[in-house]
Order: C-alpha cells, then sequence, then structure tokens
C-alpha cells in the first residue's frame, strides 16, 4: 500500500467527506436546487454544500492557509505562501444531467506553485493524489504517463468551448490541426479528470483553453509525479494561471503543443490577383 503523507491524509478525508453528500444528492439530482450562474455555468445546491464541508474540513486541519475557490473566490490566510485551491464539483453540468463523470478537486500552492492534489469522483470510487516528489496513485496503484510516442496511435482528451464561453472559431482551427493525425478524440467535461486520466495513461495527452486554476491545479501534480509534462499552449510556460493547458508524455506534449501553436499562428492576407 502507498504511504500517505499527513498532508495528503488531510486532503483525502475532506474529498471522501464532500464526496458523500455529493453522491447522494446526484441519487436526487432531479430534485436540485439549480440557479444560473452564466451561460451554460450552473451552480447547484450541491456544490455549495460541497464547498462548505470541504472549507470546514481543510481549515481545521490547517486553519494558517489561503483559499482559492470557484464558488467562494479567493480568501487570504495567515500563511501569505501557502493556499488550498479547490473545485468542489468539476463536471458541474455532467452531476446535472445524471452522468456519473464529475470530480472533487483539491490542490494545495506553495509559493504559487501545485505541490499536492486529489480529485476524487465519488460515484466511481476512483480517487487519484500525488505530492511533490511522492508519485502519483489511483487509490493505491502507482501511475505512470503513457509510453506511446506517435500521435497516430494516442488518444487525446480536450475540452470544447461553449455557449458564452471560450474561443469557438479558434477551437476549430485547433481541432482540425490534430483531428485527421490522432487515434480519436475525447471531451468528457471535467477536466481535473482529464489530467489524472492523462497520468493513469488512459489519455496520451490533453489540451483545453479557457480554463481556470482550480480546474487543473490538483491534476497538474498528478501528471508531474506520473512522469509528464502540462504546459501553456508554448509548451514551455506553466499553465497554472494561463488559461490554457496542454498534457502529456514527453514526445505526445511536444508535439499536441507545435500544432496548437501552429493552428493558432496569424493567417496571411490573401493577395490580391495581378491585373
Amino acid at each position: 500500500m502507498a504511504g500517505r503523507s499527513p498532508l495528503i491524509t488531510v486532503m483525502i478525508r475532506a474529498a471522501q467527506k464532500a464526496g458523500r453528500g455529493l453522491v447522494r444528492d446526484f441519487g436526487e439530482v432531479e430534485n436540485l436546487q439549480v440557479s444560473r450562474k452564466g451561460p451554460a455555468d450552473f451552480v447547484s445546491a450541491a456544490d455549495l454544500k460541497a464547498e462548505a464541508t470541504l472549507r470546514d474540513e481543510l481549515t481545521r486541519a490547517r486553519p494558517r492557509f489561503g483559499w482559492l475557490m470557484e464558488e467562494g473566490g479567493v480568501i487570504e490566510g495567515e500563511d501569505k505562501d501557502r493556499r488550498w485551491v479547490v473545485d468542489p464539483l468539476d463536471g458541474t453540468t455532467n452531476f446535472l444531467h445524471g452522468i456519473p463523470h464529475f470530480a472533487i478537486s483539491i490542490a494545495l500552492e506553495q509559493e504559487g506553485v501545485p505541490v499536492a492534489g486529489v480529485i476524487f469522483n465519488p460515484v466511481t470510487d476512483e480517487l487519484y493524489w500525488a505530492e511533490k516528489g511522492a508519485g502519483a496513485f489511483l487509490n493505491d496503484r502507482r501511475l505512470r504517463v503513457s509510453s506511446r510516442k506517435n500521435l497516430p496511435d494516442a488518444l487525446i482528451g480536450t475540452g470544447m468551448p461553449f455557449m458564452g464561453r471560450g474561443d469557438s472559431l479558434a477551437y476549430q482551427r485547433e481541432l482540425q490541426m490534430i483531428m485527421p493525425h490522432v487515434a480519436g478524440i475525447r471531451r468528457m467535461g471535467a477536466a481535473s479528470l482529464d489530467l489524472a486520466y492523462v497520468a493513469a495513461g488512459r489519455f496520451d495527452g490533453f489540451w483545453e483553453t479557457g480554463l481556470n486554476p482550480w480546474d487543473i491545479a490538483a491534476g497538474i501534480v498528478l501528471v508531474q509525479e506520473a512522469g509528464g509534462f502540462v504546459t501553456d499552449v508554448d509548451g514551455k510556460s506553466p499553465a497554472l494561471n494561463a488559461n490554457t493547458a496542454v498534457a502529456g508524455n514527453v514526445l505526445i506534449h511536444k508535439t499536441l503543443a507545435l500544432a496548437i501553436t501552429k493552428a493558432r499562428a496569424p493567417r496571411a492576407p490573401k493577395t490580391a490577383a495581378a491585373s
């Protein structure tokens, strides 16, 4: 059994407690009280309850840490170097439609860098966790990113722009650049789990734009500790505050980043035919 540090143990216990509430609410999804936060961006009673549970549990264990939360925003802590980065329900739209693909995502950020992460799908009971320098795990099985080297063999995860969010035309150019060269593309609807799947070798790579830190902070630690890379689309900059993420093993990551950069390159203006 993999050894878990006190920090990871605290994070897992908080995720599991919040997860029990989500499972109960998922069973009554048709009766949930739902309000609209923006175009196609729903917040549910379950989401808010899960966040409250996480705050209670993690504050009790580490009262000095700050917070960055999807619903609750930024809360300064006494410890200015460390804060929790939390998404209590990544995949809200899946949840509200009765699709059992969603997760609680908790990361600890230290001096701007994610150093520990937990991603938990309470319906499937899949618990992904990682800590800097200690490896990445699914429950107690050690994870490694895929060893596939070529895009024609690769299954790639992605997130698509939807109503009111993202640049659909830019995404279509990226998709056209990548789709003909890969074995398949999957849009699952929860970026945290997409990155966990990269860490587990289920996806060979992943890219998405329009992301927030709480979408990817825990997944960054998982992929890195599983031997992979997560960066901005330039292939070099850290992804956490960049709004975009490209992930994979060293070769797939590089190839994906180059393809997306090429898709984003300015188009040369068409010249008028000579008279």
